[in-house]
């Protein structure tokens, strides 16, 4: 996979449930190889949902030491932070798609961090917001996800190159 990928908590709340063995087995597949490629991102919103959610709504659910562990270990990936461009891009998210706050909190980190992928299975497979797609990572496994998400090429520019011009092949000067 060559795209950055921003992950939502749903994801990170997988890897570590139990008594969903089929999504954790999945969920920890797509963690792992985003860990290895260092291709992940997520939000600081996402480490809080992910923090109270295995802590305090999640049976039989993590210790705070080892909840704060996970969350410690994912500042690695450099969440976005919530300030005024967050606030600001999820507003027009909002307005635009009518979702949630919350997912637009979600739509808005992703997009600001340049994100070609946001996975989660809390917005709808294959939908896009701008460069941004959906990908559910319980529809697509990461093996077959690649193809499909794979970088694009740069377009050409149209502008001319700055610098100095190449010596053209053959030519003495």
């Amino acid at each position: 996979m060559t795209d950055t990928v921003f992950v939502d908590t749903n994801v990170f709340v997988y890897a570590r449930d139990a008594s969903e063995a089929a999504k954790q087995t999945v969920a920890a597949e797509w963690l792992h190889t985003l860990w290895l490629e260092q291709r992940g991102r997520t939000s600081v919103q996402v480490l809080s949902e992910y923090y109270t959610i295995v802590t305090r709504k999640q049976r039989p659910g993590l210790g705070v030491d080892d909840a704060w562990e996970d969350v410690a270990a994912l500042f690695a990936w450099k969440p976005q932070e919530i300030d005024r461009r967050v606030l600001e891009r999820a507003h027009e998210v909002e307005r635009r798609y009518t979702l949630s706050w919350w997912d637009s909190m979600i739509v808005a980190a992703a997009q600001l961090q340049n994100c070609d992928v946001l996975l989660s299975e809390d917005l709808q497979h294959g939908w896009t917001c701008g460069a941004l797609t959906v990908l559910n990572p319980f529809v697509d496994r990461v093996d077959e996800a690649r193809p499909r998400f794979a970088a694009f090429a740069a377009p050409l520019s149209r502008h001319r190159p700055r610098g100095r011009p190449r010596k053209r092949e053959g030519t003495h000067g």
